[in-house]
């Protein structure tokens, strides 16, 4: 006697729905506790050969866990020094940068108003309402929220660092006794899959923006552009944010070079030379160094981007193509989601596919194409 029981169609749909929202609000309401741990994994996955490397040479395990964290945070105020000293030499000219803001604004204006024949103190008064509302708008008190979780979660990043690698073989256990024997060699592909995309995808992408910065940086410095560095290091760390952050990245020097310097080839040397950049970076960098790690199309990869932003703003778009490339092993793994882990992948199929259909329906085929 068969006891199968095969759930309809309607109501699979209906449950995955409901697993989605209820996925979806834990991801939004619990963010400050979740984005910390999977940042925190992340970095740990990255450390964890270095950590084997140093209880190999007989050094204790707490020691070289520590030894790590440390690395890793030094590594971190070395860039937020270097960042931080560039900040300062930019606060620096702020007043000679303000001044010549107020009157390129100005002449803006005169031009606006001469070409469109609209009065100046019209354009004033709208200006002057729009700051007003932008001054209205603002929310002291949840920025300064926003501030203090950031410095929580700063504090409480190399406590979770450290415990998970501490307490790796614990949760390695806790995991293969979730799922039966049966199952032990398709989790330990996955979870080695897992471990090998982000580690090389963290490698390729810190990488990558070193080799943007020093693009930016001196392709800034040729043109003669001030707060070059500063400005490079933005845009690759801009950069990183897949498709997205490229484009916001060329604004901030364009704007820079608009109002330092006073012939308007300035800002479009800096176009050329962003463009020539991000040619360079999307053609030779990406696909060899960081896009080759996670084998995710290009429509996937924007859609988890806004989604990741959607979520969890810009930390969510760093943690978008990751966690992407991890549901993609998970559902190569597991026979009922391959379709879905297809579909993430980048193997574009041929017209021969669906030959089967023009032989049988050419109409329908027409239809399809």
């Amino acid at each position: 006697m068969d006891n199968s029981f095969e759930i309809p169609f309607y109501a699979r749909a209906a449950l995955i729905c409901i697993s989605a929202f209820a996925l979806g609000l834990t991801m939004y309401v619990g963010q400050h506790i979740i984005i910390p741990i999977l940042y925190a994994t992340m970095i740990a996955i990255l450390l964890n050969p270095f950590v084997n490397f140093l209880i190999g040479k007989n050094i204790n395990k707490i020691i070289s866990i520590s030894i790590a964290v440390m690395l890793a945070i030094l590594a971190l105020l070395c860039f937020v020094y270097v960042v931080s000293a560039q900040l300062t030499l930019f606060s620096e000219t702020y007043p000679q940068l303000k001044e010549k803001f107020i009157a390129t604004s100005t002449q803006l204006l005169l031009w606006v108003s001469d070409k469109f024949n609209i009065r100046l103190s019209t354009i004033s008064a709208w200006i002057k309402e729009t700051q007003n509302d932008a001054i209205g708008n603002l929310d002291i008190g949840g920025t300064l929220k926003e501030v203090v979780q950031m410095l929580v979660i700063g504090t409480l990043l190399p406590v979770y660092l450290f415990m998970i690698l501490y307490y790796k073989p614990l949760l390695l256990e806790f995991i293969r006794k979730l799922f039966r024997s049966e199952h032990h060699i398709a989790v330990v592909e996955v979870l080695t899959n897992s471990k090998k995309i982000i580690q090389s995808y963290l490698v390729g992408l810190f990488f990558e923006l070193i080799i943007v910065a020093l693009l930016n940086s001196v392709g800034l410095l040729l043109i003669g552009i001030d707060y070059a560095i500063i400005l490079g290091i933005t845009g690759a760390i801009l950069n990183v944010i897949p498709y997205l952050g490229g484009i916001a990245a060329i604004a901030l020097p364009m704007l820079i070079a608009f109002i330092t310097k006073d012939a308007l080839v300035y800002p479009l040397l800096v176009f050329i030379v962003y463009i020539v950049i991000q040619f360079i970076d999307n053609h030779y960098l990406i696909p060899k160094i960081v896009a080759s790690r996670v084998q995710l199309n290009a429509l996937i990869s924007v859609i988890a981007v806004l989604i990741g932003s959607a979520f969890w703003g810009i930390p969510g778009m760093f943690l978008s193509i990751p966690l992407t490339a991890i549901m993609k092993v998970i559902f190569d793994h597991i026979e009922p989601l391959k379709p879905w882990g297809y579909l993430l992948g980048n193997i574009v199929p041929t017209a021969s596919k669906f030959s089967f259909i023009k032989r049988s329906y050419p109409f329908r085929m027409k239809q399809l194409n």
